[in-house]
């Protein structure tokens, strides 16, 4: 059952990854990944304070403790786990941009991306438009370029959910942002 699931896998991997032989769908998908490798999110960081004082303030700690929090936990796992990225293990599936480390389970790229636009989206919901689809394509990038499989996506993507969720459990959001409800 194990060899039919890593089969499938595979083809999947094999599939999505073709979309990174047409020019433009790499262009795209690099740019998403490079803007997702922190560049985006250290930028509301900064921005949420300046825009809405203490509350944003408060947003902005929330995700750099998911966020240290989710770097250390994944750079554990990665650490442990030592899953070769589908570039290196499968044949027919091509690198298209530079992998930031050596191994591929969990997606940090989707674990911060979820998590991130958990806590904006609780704290903005007007934020969503923007946010879900930017995680998504986060997300689908890592595979498309060829650096995860679809399960280091969702295992990334879980433990983002997870980590945030706890996060809001034991620091609750009072409410929408003043003037973004």
């Amino acid at each position: 059952m194990l060899q039919r699931a890593d089969a499938m896998e595979y083809r999947l991997c094999l599939t999505i990854n073709r979309l990174s032989h047409i020019d433009f769908c790499r262009a795209v998908f690099r740019l998403v990944s490079r803007i997702g490798d922190g560049v985006i999110w250290y930028s509301l960081m900064l921005l949420w304070p300046l825009l809405y004082g203490e509350p944003g303030m408060r947003l902005s700690l929330r995700m750099a403790v998911v966020g240290a929090t989710g770097l250390a936990l994944y750079k554990f796992l990665k650490k442990h786990l030592v899953r070769e990225r589908p570039y290196i293990t499968l044949k027919g599936v091509v690198a298209g941009i530079p992998p930031l480390d050596r191994y591929s389970f969990p997606s940090g790229h989707t674990l911060h991306a979820v998590s991130f636009t958990i806590l904006i989206c609780c704290a903005m919901p007007v934020m969503a438009w923007w946010c879900v689809p930017f995680a998504v394509l986060v997300a689908a990038s890592r595979v498309v370029l060829g650096l995860h499989y679809p399960t280091d996506v969702l295992a990334g993507a879980g433990i983002g959910a997870m980590l945030s969720l706890i996060c809001l459990t034991y620091w609750p959001i009072s409410g929408p942002l003043p003037g973004l409800s």
